[in-house]
């Protein structure tokens, strides 16, 4: 008998036939007919011995047919989304397939039948940066032609920018204007997106099942919490104690960089070099304050306490303003909503501007409407397991600045280097980011981390150094000034004599009269640095996406052309080989 008896063609997920294949597989004639036996009788004695519900069949004798499930994500919730309508759609007679837009061949998208999109919007209207490539082919095909395809797109946003949901709208249209047919309506889904999104996942699941059950086909079966409990693998928030606080700029610096040390009761979460770590933080008291006494809510402690720890309180979207003039019925928000300047108006505000400015008596759940839930903040973990033990370490810089002559603050790093001190707990939770993760120990790496951005290459040392990979590091820093700004300077130098580190080149921008970035040293270094890509190194660049990320890109494909004597097309397919072949990975926010 095969040691693989489930075909990869059973409607279950890889792993799930992975794991029926350990058991049935080695199982012996008795055992496997014993098996039959209680799955066959399982529906009728289950309930009656108080045991679990019996499997049942999601759609008797249901033809499993093919759909393609295209995702788009950077944070991993578009992918998360994506995971569950695969599992949604398998219990109801389809066959999904799971695709990521970095891997999208448009061969293929052009050869399916059902269709469902995932797609998050990152800062003002851009794509996912690993997604951007095949999100740019999408939109640009002039061949592509999508008759006979049935589709839905489910959009992830933020209300908080203006281009809200705008990778997913994009999509949308086109696929229509390809000839596409849209079967169930798109939804915009805010930062609290679990439950509509849900929703939307049933119905679309729901319309693009196949209407008419088969005789003598693969029956999808619902193995209810069991199934669900068996892969289960999604991390859960734990409660961490701050046991280094340490300010690595100098007291001259203008910038204040927290790096802290958490310990854990018991085992440290699970996690690797690359992947994230959620904070769950708090909102600044005195703003708390600051509201409700402008909203003439001051004496409410029951909704102080959850604006402190619940509720979204900064954010100023058109959502929101749109929400507060129709709530109050205040004459002037209604007439700047009604004069299409709002969107404008928000910019560089709050929710407390929006209070002070459009004064009204306002309750309490008036006031709740206009805020939504507060999310974690992802910071990259700064540590390896290997090295720090049962530890996780993170770089966070303290955000503030000021605008319309108010100071404003950043919630979750303030929260850590303002009001968390040694001996503080908070609650935080692993964020895994497969999509940046080491190479084998044997393969070279080029990384590219300015200010905080650096943080997961410490991970990436200390893993290299701990595990004795031979592959080379190279690092490339940058920052304001040496003097003042070089985070973890000592580990660096002292990497740099141990080997960890085979080279490290650093720019600081407030250094000298004309401002150097990482990419002056990207373009200084070319030639070696097109000699290790050519070697088969890896590239990761991290830290901030609208400028840094952008500029760095765009310079390797100018080092590829002066290197290699290519046109900028040439240049520019190099590193889309690059980015095809998983060797230019990006964790930018």
């Amino acid at each position: 008998m095969s040691a693989s008896p489930i075909p990869r063609t059973a409607p279950f997920a890889e792993e799930e036939i992975e794991l029926l294949n350990r058991v049935v597989g080695p199982a012996s004639a008795t055992q496997r007919a014993w098996l039959a036996g209680f799955l066959a009788g399982i529906e009728v004695t289950g309930e009656a011995a108080g045991a679990a519900p019996a499997p049942v069949p999601a759609a008797e004798g249901r033809p499993a047919e093919p759909l393609t499930i295209l995702y788009a994500t950077e944070s991993g919730n578009a992918e998360k989304l994506a995971a569950d309508l695969g599992k949604a759609a398998r219990k109801n007679g389809l066959k999904p397939t799971l695709v990521d837009m970095a891997d999208l061949d448009l061969a293929t998208l052009a050869s399916s039948k059902r269709l469902v999109v995932i797609a998050s919007t990152w800062g003002e209207g851009d794509p996912p940066a690993r997604a951007a490539r095949g999100y740019a082919e999408l939109m640009n095909d002039p061949t592509l032609r999508l008759e006979g395809l049935e589709y839905s797109v489910l959009a992830l946003g933020d209300t908080a920018y203006a281009e809200f949901c705008a990778i997913g709208k994009a999509i949308d249209e086109r696929l229509a204007a390809l000839g596409a047919r849209r079967v169930v309506e798109r939804i915009d889904c805010d930062l609290d997106f679990a439950e509509p999104a849900a929703k939307w996942i049933g119905e679309a699941v729901k319309a693009l099942a196949p209407p008419e059950p088969a005789r003598g086909t693969v029956i999808a079966v619902d193995f209810g919490t069991k199934q669900a409990s068996a892969g289960a693998t999604e991390p859960v928030a734990v409660e961490a104690e701050v046991t280094e606080h340490i300010n690595l700029n100098s007291s001259r610096s203008d910038k204040e960089t927290v790096h802290i040390e958490l310990a854990f009761e018991g085992a440290a979460p699970a996690y690797k070099p690359g992947d994230s770590l959620d904070i769950f933080p708090e909102n600044d008291p005195a703003y708390v304050e600051a509201l409700l006494k402008s909203a003439g809510l001051a004496s409410d402690g029951a909704l102080r306490t959850e604006f402190t720890k619940n509720r979204d309180i900064t954010t100023l979207s058109l959502k929101a303003l749109e929400s507060y003039a129709s709530l109050t019925g205040h004459q002037y928000a209604k007439a700047l909503v009604d004069s299409g300047e709002a969107r404008a108006w928000i910019g560089g505000r709050q929710l407390i501007d929006l209070i002070e400015q459009f004064p009204i008596a306002l309750a309490a759940e008036q006031l709740r409407a206009v805020t939504r839930p507060l999310a974690p903040r992802a910071y990259s973990i700064a540590s390896s397991r290997r090295e720090v033990g049962g530890e996780a370490h993170l770089l966070i810089s303290a955000v503030r600045y000021e605008t319309h002559a108010r100071a404003r603050k950043g919630v979750a790093s303030n929260y850590v280097a303002e009001r968390l001190k040694k001996g503080s707990h908070l609650r935080v939770k692993v964020k895994p980011n497969k999509h940046f993760a080491l190479p084998a120990p044997d393969r070279d790496i080029i990384m590219v981390g300015p200010g905080t951005g650096v943080a997961p290459f410490r991970a990436f040392v200390q893993e290299r150094r701990a595990c004795a990979a031979s592959g080379r590091n190279w690092l490339f820093f940058g920052d304001r000034s040496f003097t003042h700004d070089f985070l973890y300077q000592l580990e660096w130098q002292d990497a740099l004599k141990d080997g960890s580190l085979a080279r490290m080149d650093v720019a600081f921008s407030r250094d000298q009269p004309e401002k150097i970035y990482v990419q002056h040293r990207i373009w200084q270094h070319r030639r070696d640095l097109v000699d290790w890509l050519d070697n088969g190194a890896y590239f990761y660049v991290c830290g901030e996406a609208a400028a840094m990320a952008k500029d760095v890109r765009a310079t390797l494909v100018r080092v590829f052309a002066d290197v290699k004597s290519l046109a900028p097309e040439a240049a520019e397919r190099a590193v889309y080989e690059l980015d095809r072949g998983k060797r230019y990975l990006q964790d930018v926010y």
